[in-house]
């Protein structure tokens, strides 16, 4: 007997990286090993080298082909075990090992739009939809399109035993929300990019492109972000730290480190219009969509909880996102003694 495992990556491309994948057949039982790809072909090495290295890192079951089959997330390396220079992930592992003892959750709400040909799904072919308005949590034909497609892909995470926490139709025809967590850094980013490729397989069976363009439709109309919820253990437990790590998001150049990682075309998206706050500006506010960072209505009211980083785009790299929360957030609750 055998089972198909698909392996997955993250490639090299830029400005934003693609997903990869190819199957490997594997006898019964077997783990899934060390495999090997051409990095050539996918903007991580050169044709007189081009040999890279997929180390698994996180398998679940492979809820499109079914039965014994599996979906393996990987991490590229060079020859030696080295990380690559786009392998995020390994990044990542370093600062949340750092700072375990603060437990820090994640849960990152992903937007996305559906494209059909050129135009997004539900824009009328030499025309423009009405504005936006019903579309968000709307229901029925001349709202909503692409909903087969959602309600399979929920579907498909949710057999994988992917942490998904819901969907929601978002303000623009054929723009569509899902969420991923609570969960840790790398549990979280891991999960996403692997319901990230569900995403676009699903989509691939009805002829539809899924894409994570941050700005996908010009005009008055939202972008598409990747708002990111964010707490501590101390932050769960008490307001002091809310405020500390909100404090900590606004200091110095950190306003700058984060936005310039936090996705390409962010300012087409952060105008500070659509309730977003302008990309070069850092603020924060209790139930401010405006603000770069929010601190929902009910955490104030209870003192304690989490807090919406609205600023990284639909594009962005769940590893590098996370990295940086946790990097800036912990380290000055750490100085401050909230751990």
């Amino acid at each position: 007997m055998s089972y198909k495992a698909e392996y997955i990556w993250i490639d090299g491309t830029e400005p934003t990286a693609l997903l990869r994948s190819k199957t490997r057949i594997l006898a019964d039982g077997a783990e899934p090993p060390v495999w090997g790809f051409d990095g050539s072909s996918t903007n991580q090495a050169e044709g007189h080298a081009s040999d890279r290295v997929l180390r698994p890192v996180f398998t679940c079951p492979d809820p499109i082909r079914g039965g014994a089959s599996l979906l393996v997330l990987c991490e590229v390396e060079e020859i030696d075990g080295a990380p690559h220079a786009s392998n995020t992930r390994a990044s990542l592992r370093g600062v949340a090992e750092q700072f375990a003892d603060q437990e820090s959750w994640f849960g990152i709400e992903q937007e996305y739009t559906f494209f059909k040909g050129s135009r997004p799904l539900g824009f009328p072919d030499g025309g423009f939809p009405a504005p936006q308005g019903p579309y968000y949590c709307g229901v029925g034909a001349d709202a909503i399109f692409g909903r087969e497609i959602v309600e399979l892909h929920l579907d498909r995470c949710l057999a994988a035993g992917l942490a998904v926490s819901g969907i929601n139709a978002e303000v623009m025809p054929g723009q569509w929300e899902f969420q991923i967590g609570p969960a840790g850094p790398l549990e979280v980013a891991d999960h996403m990019w692997i319901a990230r490729w569900l995403l676009y397989r699903t989509a691939e069976e009805f002829g539809v492109e899924a894409t994570l363009d941050a700005k996908p439709a010009r005009g008055d109309w939202n972008g598409a972000g990747a708002h990111t919820n964010f707490s501590t253990k101390a932050m769960r437990e008490g307001y002091d730290a809310i405020i500390t790590a909100c404090e900590a998001l606004g200091e110095g150049d950190k306003p700058m480190e984060h936005v310039s990682q936090y996705g390409v075309g962010i300012e087409s998206r952060l105008t500070g219009a659509h309730e977003t706050a302008p990309w070069n500006k850092y603020s924060y506010g209790v139930s401010d969509r405006g603000a770069s960072v929010r601190i929902p209505w009910q955490v104030e009211v209870e003192k304690k909880g989490y807090i919406e980083d609205r600023r990284p785009n639909a594009n962005v790299d769940p590893y590098v996102v996370t990295r940086l929360l946790v990097n800036t957030c912990c380290a000055a609750l750490e100085k401050a003694g909230q751990v």
